[in-house]
């Protein structure tokens, strides 16, 4: 759980990171607009990727531009549930024991369902509390991570139906390329699949509620994916999930990362930075060094590669990220002194840093970079 901080006092840590809940709602609202009158579940899972599960939670529900919630594990939802968050929650992969079952069933938590030994630990778990859990059933058309088969998915309906205290209300599955071009087809194939699968169980159970397969990059290129139900993750958080998904939402980047410059120096012509000597002074400089490195997420391969704003402008990262310091190269004519604000990601002055901007520079996703950054970073909402 990240710790949260008042906006005004940053005196215990420099660094925090800045999270914008207006902007989660703002693009929870454009998802809205985007699929009409569908249903929405946020993925808050990994503390809404790095964002805070329980204040990113509470705001939604406050403002109702969120249906449900999804969720990784059991503790995240029993968090979610200790802090007041009364949405419902579907955790979004199956259950492997019958105590995780019993806390999750416990917790009023949904579960997914992907084979009969999930199906009978989910019904064992609600008859020992006296309750009916409701389940969702998820089908493999093509992820290959969790999920039925195909070709048993209307068989393992039909279990599910026969066994007590359980109720199925969804059927499910993932989308693994469907925020790209080049995945238009493979993805289509899947929707195809997943239509006809979705018919041929409810010829078995009767309608459900919740028929869902849109991710983020099916809520933006792939309508056929929506269902009843549609699930953004990313999209929530200000980020599209890949360079080329299209813009078919307007977003709100959510999440900024800051700290102050705790030391400046100056460095001559020649002389190295950093462990390894991996930097050299190509001229007379200015060296600052911010309190923040890879113990709080930020990433080591970031190192002479990276950049921060200081007084507005972009400086580059000198020498290796350190476990909990980084050094900035100023120039030789910087101005910038000790207590300045560093923007890792986010704005200052025009210039903008994005969570794009970071991933390509170590070769990743967005998500990842906001999942990484630590608990010892707090929060600021």
């Amino acid at each position: 759980m990240t710790r949260a901080i008042d906006p005004a006092d940053d005196r215990l840590y420099a660094t925090h990171a800045r999270i914008d809940l207006s902007a989660v709602a703002d693009n929870l609202r454009a998802v809205r607009h985007r699929v009409g009158n569908r249903e929405v579940l946020l993925a808050v899972k990994a503390d809404a990727y790095g964002h805070g599960a329980v204040p990113v939670s509470r705001h939604v529900q406050e403002t109702g531009t969120a249906d449900q919630l999804g969720v990784a594990t059991v503790p995240e939802a029993l968090e979610l549930r200790g802090a007041g968050i009364t949405l419902p929650i579907l955790k979004l992969s199956h259950v492997l024991s019958g105590a995780e079952a019993e806390a999750a069933v416990g917790a009023d938590v949904a579960l997914t369902v992907v084979d009969e030994a999930s199906a009978r630990l989910t019904s064992a778990a609600a008859r020992t509390l006296g309750r009916v859990a409701q389940v969702h059933l998820k089908v493999d058309t093509g992820m290959r991570r969790i999920g039925a088969q195909p070709e048993a998915v209307v068989a393992l309906a039909r279990h599910i139906q026969s066994l007590p205290a359980i109720d199925l209300v969804g059927l499910m599955t993932h989308l693994p390329v469907s925020d790209t071009p080049d995945g238009v087809a493979y993805t289509e194939n899947q929707l195809a699949l997943f239509h006809r699968l979705a018919d041929e169980v409810q010829a078995v159970s009767g309608p459900l509620p919740y028929i869902h397969a849109a991710n983020s990059g099916g809520i933006c290129g792939h309508p056929a994916s929506w269902g009843t139900l549609v699930r953004p993750g990313i999209m929530a958080y200000g980020s599209f999930p890949d360079h080329q998904t299209p813009r078919t939402v307007r977003l709100r980047p959510a999440y900024s990362l800051a700290t102050r410059v705790s030391a400046v120096k100056r460095v001559r012509a020649g002389e190295t930075v950093g462990y390894g000597r991996t930097w050299t002074a190509a001229h007379d400089t200015t060296i600052a060094t911010i309190p923040i490195g890879y113990a709080d997420g930020y990433s080591r391969l970031l190192s002479n590669r990276g950049n921060a704003l200081v007084g507005g402008h972009r400086h580059s990262i000198a020498g290796r990220v350190c476990m909990d310091q980084t050094m900035l190269d100023l120039g030789p004519d910087s101005t910038v002194t000790t207590g300045d604000e560093v923007i890792l990601i986010g704005h200052q002055g025009d210039q903008e840093i994005s969570v794009w901007d970071v991933a390509d520079l170590m070769g990743t996703i967005p998500y990842e970079v906001t999942c990484l950054i630590s608990d010892r970073v707090p929060r600021e909402y």
